[in-house]
């Protein structure tokens, strides 16, 4: 299938009325259906279509923006939404729910056939395949497709690649039917059915809570409601053990990597509203199949979630491994070069951060901590100052733009981020 390709921003931005609407209606969600005349857009990867539609009980085309995993001129198509007006593309259909199902006239069956949505089917033999068999062409299909060869043109190779791209749809289709009618919105359906496929009705009644890790923007407050719907008890493991999960990674929003054994279960126990033996039971679950990693940590019990232990090990295996080779910088006559950097600067350097300044010209890798006002930003110039007069060249750099330039301001000096750095600067 042949389709233009338009810009992503057909997005609509602002709700208006229907088109003949009442003033104070104007967020009421609708139902449309109609024939599709035309395909403007679509997003093979996230299944964005802009559609015209020729809908019941309005005289023009109507334009519909919504999402689905596969679309074609001549389908059916059901939509529940809103009416919006976009500033460059005018009056639109927006929405979230959003089906189609094979046409059942002559005329929409042969444009559904030949708009090249079932593979081995162009125009031409959507013409000779409607004009054999009308509108039973759909059902010689699926159960009698050798009847297919009784048509020119059409031979064994042929007729099996119809038979198969007609079994895809229909898989398709099903898996559609199933999230919706589990609450699930259409661009979340599809984004379901490029994840897992044929398989997506089964992982989903599996493990509504999978939907969390492996489909970006579900979490698990979405996951739980369709879990409901599915039939996951209240106080399944399988939901305990979500749970706790889904506590450890909200506690990344605050800089965690971990949690103390306690809180953990006290926030996932307030979250899942159960008892806490079924938490501690979904716990030692969870550490039995490898979906959580504990260590102790100067006396406390962590659990983390083992992509992020890993990832702490492996920096701290990194710097270990920089702090064990010797520095590169030149010869450094410390109390003189403290004396002429608080001449420099103005600015006397206290017993801690004089050691700390020795630590720095003396060793390859040192990590400065402390809050606010206790002297890094001090520290840090002098370290600065007096390699950048041994004209050693230094590059700063920080995780996110706003820190590099709060950097560069306080230092005087260029800063960039950290994927902005050149790659040979990296250690």
């Amino acid at each position: 299938m042949r389709i233009a390709r338009l810009p992503t921003h057909l997005q609509p931005t602002t709700i208006v009325p229907t088109l003949q609407p009442p003033a104070n209606n104007t967020k009421n969600v609708e139902s449309l259906t109609g024939l599709i005349e035309r395909v403007t857009y679509f997003n093979d990867e996230n299944g964005y279509a802009v559609l015209r539609i020729k809908a019941k009980g309005h005289r023009d085309l109507v334009t519909v923006v919504g999402s689905l995993p596969s679309v074609s001129a001549g389908e059916w198509v059901t939509a529940q939404g809103i009416w919006v007006q976009d500033r460059e593309f005018g009056l639109q259909f927006k929405a979230e729910m959003l089906t189609s199902t094979p046409p059942t006239t002559i005329e929409g069956i042969e444009k559904y056939l030949g708009s090249g949505m079932v593979k081995g089917i162009g125009p031409v033999y959507a013409k000779k395949l409607v004009g054999k068999f009308g509108e039973g062409i759909f059902d010689v299909i699926e159960q009698r497709s050798a009847d297919l060869e009784t048509v020119d043109g059409i031979g064994p190779k042929r007729r099996q690649k119809i038979k198969a791209a007609w079994a895809e749809q229909k898989v398709i289709r099903r898996i559609m039917v199933f999230l919706h009618s589990h609450g699930v919105s259409t661009s979340r359906s599809v984004r379901i059915y490029k994840t897992y496929g044929e398989e997506a009705v089964e992982k989903v009644q599996a493990n509504p809570y999978s939907l969390a890790k492996d489909i970006h923007g579900i979490g698990f407050k979405t996951a739980d409601q369709i879990a409901q719907k599915v039939g996951i008890p209240h106080d399944s493991l399988l939901r305990a053990c979500a749970g706790l999960s889904h506590v450890l990674l909200e506690a990344t929003n605050d800089g965690h990597c971990a949690q103390p054994i306690e809180k953990l279960l006290d926030d996932a126990g307030k979250l899942l509203l159960v008892s806490e033996d079924i938490v501690k039971a979904a716990l030692a679950k969870s550490m039995a199949d490898g979906e959580l990693a504990q260590e102790n940590i100067a006396g406390t019990e962590l659990i983390f979630l083992p992509a992020l232990k890993r990832a702490e090990e492996n920096i701290a295996g990194r710097i270990r491994n920089l702090a064990a080779q010797p520095p590169n910088y030149p010869a450094v006559e410390f109390d003189k070069a403290v004396a002429w950097c608080q001449k420099q600067t103005g600015k006397e350097l206290a017993p801690s951060q004089r050691e700390a300044l020795k630590q720095a010209l003396t060793n390859r890798v040192l990590v400065i901590t402390g809050g606010p006002g206790v002297g890094k930003t001090t520290l840090t110039n002098a370290i600065l100052k007096i390699l950048c007069a041994k004209k050693v060249k230094c590059l700063l750099c920080a995780p996110t733009g706003r820190a590099a330039k709060r950097m560069s301001e306080a230092t005087g000096l260029p800063a960039s981020t950290i994927h902005r750095l050149p790659s040979a600067a990296v250690c």
